[in-house]
């Protein structure tokens, strides 16, 4: 059974999808721009969550909310994060899809959590829940 698992882990690191995620993972964190955008949300997030419980009384309310939606617009525009999170998706896919292969071949009453909101196949149910059976 262990044997199994580590088969098929080792077949998903061999994958196309897999690979194409990891050289996605080293060029964002061997790119130095993205890297400062994305250091600059971080600030920007941080310095906003210190006021966010204080609304529209706390000093520069909207302007460190302003802040932290420009610096996450210029996160989310950067080609290098873009492709990441393209392959990133396309990884969680694959396994969302090894994992309901699975359930469905034990039984096809297994609830599959899909927390994705993407994920789209098989039959839906559990009254509005994020499962698949």
């Amino acid at each position: 059974m262990e044997t199994d698992s580590l088969q098929l882990c080792q077949l998903i690191r061999e994958s196309k999808v897999y690979q194409s995620y990891v050289a996605c993972y080293h060029q964002l964190q061997t790119d130095q721009l993205a890297q400062e955008k994305i250091a600059v949300f971080r600030r920007s997030k941080e310095k906003f969550e210190q006021v966010e419980a204080y609304g529209k009384y706390a000093p520069d309310y909207k302007e460190k909310r302003r802040a932290v939606r420009q610096a996450k617009r210029c996160v989310d525009l950067d080609e290098t994060v873009a492709q990441f999170r393209l392959k990133e998706r396309e990884l969680q896919d694959l396994l969302d899809h090894i994992t309901y292969e699975i359930a469905q071949a034990v039984s096809t009453d297994i609830k599959v959590d899909a927390g994705n909101p993407f994920f789209e196949f098989g039959d839906k149910g559990c009254g509005g829940q994020c499962h698949v059976r």
